[in-house]
């Protein structure tokens, strides 16, 4: 689909902000509830954090780029085509989402179990009821919102490569935090005096699963993915929780309060940036290439210039994108000073965060180019394939890079509101 600047600008940056602003409301709702009993005494649920926000990477941006796809090379003109592609997509990610939650809940008791030494089976029992009931409420909620966006996006003339991500994120953090923390308070107070019900609820949400495979598997685009499409999600999960870790370890230490705030939206903000530019990727690739075949352009060794140096498409894209990244946090960072009040972080901690927002976005767009490209190349459809690796790899950038700003402003002396010298 050919379109100017101008209209790329345009059709990204109000999803972009709508997504931000979604990013923002999750580090305040989670600045909250880190101190309700259940997160302060089973602190395990810090790790599962990462993993269950970035289920909107490895399923519902993963649903949009796959449908947007569909929708750009004609694939959804047909009524019945188009219905059988949402109801085995949708099917087939319920599947994902309860497995998914309950894997990541697995995860997060073995960490938090090398950790602290210790093991509890009411805690296990907590963490994955409220993991699988988490994971499939919200992305039941937002599959059907996502759709409804694609959907209308085909209508309205607007490319759903630059608005279905940033959408599918818009509200997607703030949903699935929202739901984990009222069901996770919820079952801690039911540990006591009726522990079978953590038992009771999780295995009815587990018991459902043969419905979605049923379905999923009647339709074949979904059942070639109900076999080759675990592999990116859940690879994607284990490096998730590897930035959980790091999440987890940070709130713990006292000299680094208040990293909590800014963790969903430094990595919301780089995982719907890098998803719009691997969707665009990847319908490109489907316009122009059989898979398997390569342009002729992006043959040979990779270098950070292919990526934005140049008059193409995706370089203009990248571009944007790139230039998004200061002035767009910028925006967040006054947006969560006016909702805590206060005074506004010092111009060294605004230039620490800038700088690691920057190079998390920058190494991200460097590593979709080379990695949609890879799997084109090596017959794997990066619209089910390159978006979970990508957003994961930006929750885990995005902690760590924002932990090790925290650390260097401690080291440094420096007072992040202040920044002056104690």
């Amino acid at each position: 689909m050919n379109e100017s600047i101008c209209a790329m600008v345009l059709q990204i940056l109000v999803p972009f902000l709508l997504a931000g602003f979604g990013t923002v409301m999750a580090g305040m709702l989670l600045d909250v509830v880190q101190h309700w009993e259940v997160f302060e005494n089973v602190t395990e649920i810090f790790i599962l954090v990462p993993a269950l926000l970035g289920l909107k990477g490895n399923l519902e941006m993963t649903l949009a780029s796959r449908l947007s796809t569909a929708v750009n090379v004609g694939r959804m003109n047909s009524p019945r085509e188009k219905w059988n592609l949402i109801i085995g997509n949708l099917a087939l990610k319920q599947v994902q989402a309860t497995v998914l939650g309950l894997l990541a809940a697995l995860a997060a008791s073995v960490l938090g179990w090398i950790l602290k030494g210790e093991f509890y089976a009411g805690q296990l029992a907590l963490l994955c009821c409220g993991s699988v009931v988490t994971a499939f409420t919200a992305s039941l909620l937002q599959g059907i919102i996502m759709v409804g966006v694609i959907v209308g996006s085909r209508r309205t003339g607007i490319n759903p490569d630059n608005v279905a991500t940033p959408i599918a994120a818009s509200l997607g953090d703030l949903i699935t935090l929202a739901i984990l923390a009222f069901v996770s308070q919820g079952l801690y107070f039911c540990m006591e005096p009726y522990p079978f019900v953590s038992y009771l609820v999780c295995v009815v949400f587990l018991c459902l699963t043969p419905l979605w495979v049923f379905i999923s598997y009647r339709h074949p685009e979904s059942r070639r993915l109900l076999y080759s499409g675990w592999e990116p999600i859940l690879t994607a999960m284990v490096i998730s929780s590897m930035g959980g870790l790091i999440l987890d370890k940070t709130i713990s230490d006292p000299n680094l309060m208040g990293i909590v705030v800014y963790t969903p939206v430094i990595n919301g903000i780089g995982g719907n940036l890098v998803a719009i530019q691997s969707s665009r990727i990847a319908t490109h690739l489907h316009f122009h290439c059989t898979l398997g075949e390569l342009p002729r352009e992006t043959q040979g060794c990779y270098s950070p210039c292919r990526t934005f140096c140049g008059k193409e498409p995706n370089n203009r894209s990248a571009q944007v994108l790139l230039l998004l990244v200061i002035p767009g946090h910028l925006i967040f960072l006054y947006t969560i000073h006016l909702l805590k009040g206060g005074s506004m972080p010092s111009f060294v901690f605004i230039a620490f965060y800038l700088s690691a927002a920057l190079i998390q976005v920058f190494l991200l767009l460097c590593c979709a180019d080379l990695m949609v490209h890879c799997l084109w190349r090596y017959g794997r459809d990066p619209d089910s394939f390159s978006i979970p690796y990508l957003t994961a790899l930006g929750d885990l950038l995005g902690t760590g890079l924002l932990a090790l700003c925290f650390h260097l402003l401690w080291i440094s002396g420096v007072d992040r509101i202040s920044g002056i010298l104690p």
